[in-house]
């Protein structure tokens, strides 16, 4: 019987020196992307609920969302919602099997945050 030999890996439980690839931070990106519209949602949902309910409470809601706070709230939402699609898309196709060469998958990393970055500005724009 041949013998086994077990091979010991490097282990790098350094966060701080892992440099991950570009595909790699769209993902992590992605996923937290996703946990804050999973988070936030309700959030959202209370606030435009209650500013239906009368005229009153959407100009409240109106004059706190002209604030700078707000604002850069409603832009790392929005920023969260346009990344999550556009990573989406991008899964989806890796999971055809489109584009999941290196080279490629680095591109499509690039394109998502090419795309998604100024989207985002231009609908802070617009939006807010």
């Amino acid at each position: 019987m041949a013998e086994m030999t077990i091979k010991k890996r490097p282990k790098n439980l350094d966060l701080t020196t892992i440099k991950l690839p570009l595909p790699g931070k769209v993902s992590i990106l992605h996923r937290v992307s996703g946990a804050g519209l999973f988070l936030f949602l309700p959030v959202i949902l209370w606030l435009f609920s209650a500013s239906l309910t009368s005229a009153d409470t959407f100009a409240t809601f109106k004059s706190v969302f002209a604030s700078l706070p707000a604002k850069f709230i409603m832009a790392g939402l929005i920023w969260a919602f346009v990344h999550h699609a556009c990573a989406g898309i991008r899964f989806l196709l890796l999971d055809m099997h489109i584009g999941i060469e290196k080279e490629e998958a680095r591109k499509s990393a690039a394109v998502v945050l090419a795309v998604s970055i100024p989207l985002t500005l231009v609908l802070w724009g617009v939006l807010l």
